[in-house]
């Protein structure tokens, strides 16, 4: 499912236009973006925890060449389901 059928069944679901749909979605992306950064950790419980992780620098190596590269420290997102949710998609 991509963007444009997931604010379809959006739309559906909430028994509302799709454009109000669209606009849903994009405050809760950008709500998520910016207090993501803020917050560092959002939990919505039976649903799902997003974290922001530093991934330390460290040593790689390049495959085609075998040349030992740098790979910068950065930010992450961590994912993880809550339980309820993870449940009703496994029945």
């Amino acid at each position: 499912m991509n963007k444009t059928e997931f604010v379809a069944a959006l739309a559906q679901h909430g028994a509302m236009s799709k454009v109000d749909a669209e606009k849903l979605f994009q405050v809760f992306r950008h709500t998520l973006e910016t207090e993501l950064t803020v917050a560092g950790k959002i939990v919505l419980p039976g649903f799902l925890t997003i974290e922001v992780v530093d991934k330390p620098a460290r040593k790689a190596r390049n495959p085609a060449t075998g040349q030992e590269i740098d790979v910068p420290a950065k930010k992450s997102i961590k994912i993880k389901v809550g339980k309820e949710f993870a449940d009703k998609v496994n029945n």
